[in-house]
């Protein structure tokens, strides 16, 4: 189709060099005219927000010279730091937030798609939440700097560098901004990343099984509900069937309704491949996968203001997997499954306290009173 397309990995798994038959580095590699590739490692992108942080420090003369003493090749990779990088990463490849966080000097690659190959599926799943799940803290820790003597005292020249540093409107000054403003920004910017993962003109997540592993599609199923549970929209079902393998059900199809499920042809990983002849092989119904719009998707939350209830759709779980909270005076519900915690904010006209919940065809319906 002519899309510039850039394959993104984040982990030192060699397959993917094999296959594509090119060394893939921490810059983006041409495998082809089209495709490119380009390996996140989070030693190498942790040394570029230092350096601006140090910048803005030698500016405004905040932590006076200490930070500059930080030598960024001894810092090692703290658990949850893989998902925040990648975040940033495909930002600066993509620029679907608008060029919200800055790109290192000299960078100028923009790709039509990138397709993301990330450490695990659950490293994946806290990098879609994240941005929503900062929003809490963010929320809590501006209470302690506004409410707090050591937080006002402290608050405004951090915040100063850290906007000096992140540069958010990209002007190379903090423009006078007021704390309460940086405040605001920054839960802005959360906001907007956290509604990109839902937007399916943005982002196209897919489940990917062998239909006839029964655990595999159970993996599945389970994944789709986690991934919503976490503010994606997944958009379709990828069949690998190997030859020998039987032709999914129509059980097992109903099963992913309204999911689409598209056939992928078998790939040996026995020797390198040419990826313009792979995508030949491609069947139609792939190819409209990959390229339908996902508007006739399964809503996620439904609002009834007629019978004062909201309907989330939550496939994968059991009834008793499923715990409902209700916290903010009944304007907001938190549902928390598969390990993931989601908030739902009511319209005025549904707001109150839950009178009853039920689990009905994967879907939990609460009645407010």
């Amino acid at each position: 189709m002519g899309l510039r397309t850039c394959l993104v990995i984040h982990s030192q798994d060699p397959t993917a060099e094999s296959l594509l038959g090119c060394k893939i580095e921490s810059t983006p590699i041409a495998c082809n005219e089209n495709l490119s590739a380009v390996r996140l490692e989070t030693t190498k992108m942790l040394l570029e927000p230092l350096k601006r942080l140090k910048k803005a420090d030698a500016r405004l003369n905040f932590t006076q010279g200490v930070l500059d003493g930080v030598v960024g090749e001894e810092l090692g990779v703290l658990p949850g730091m893989d998902s925040i990088f990648s975040m940033g990463a495909l930002e600066r490849l993509g620029r679907f937030l608008g060029g919200y966080i800055p790109r290192p000097a000299g960078k100028t690659d923009k790709f039509d798609v990138i397709v993301y190959d990330g450490i695990s599926t659950e490293e994946t799943l806290r990098m879609i939440g994240a941005a929503e799940r900062a929003r809490w803290y963010l929320k809590y820790i501006r209470n302690l700097a506004e409410k707090t003597d050591i937080g006002r005292l402290t608050a405004p020249s951090f915040l100063k560098l850290v906007e000096e540093s992140i540069r958010f409107n990209g002007a190379s000054n903090t423009n006078g901004n007021t704390s309460m403003e940086i405040w605001d920004q920054a839960d802005g910017i959360l906001e907007k990343v956290s509604s990109a993962f839902s937007d399916s003109s943005k982002f196209s997540f897919f489940l990917a099984m062998d239909p006839s592993n029964a655990m595999s599609l159970n993996a599945a199923l389970r994944y789709w509900g986690c991934a919503i549970q976490a503010g994606a929209h997944i958009s379709g079902a990828f069949s690998f069937v190997h030859p020998t393998s039987p032709k999914p059900t129509k059980d097992i199809q109903e099963k992913l309704l309204p999911l689409t499920l598209a056939y992928l042809p078998f790939i040996s990983t026995d020797s390198s491949i040419e990826s313009d002849s792979t995508v030949s092989f491609l069947t139609d119904d792939v190819r409209r996968l990959l390229c339908e719009s996902s508007s006739n998707l399964e809503p996620l939350v439904q609002f009834d203001e007629g019978k004062k209830s909201v309907s989330l759709f939550m496939p994968g779980f059991d009834k008793s997997e499923i715990k409902l909270y209700q916290y903010r005076g009944g304007s907001e519900l938190l549902v928390e499954a598969g390990d993931q915690r989601r908030v739902v904010r009511l319209p005025s006209k549904i707001q109150g306290k839950v009178a009853r919940a039920k689990f009905n065809q994967r879907k939990l319906i609460v009645t407010m009173r």
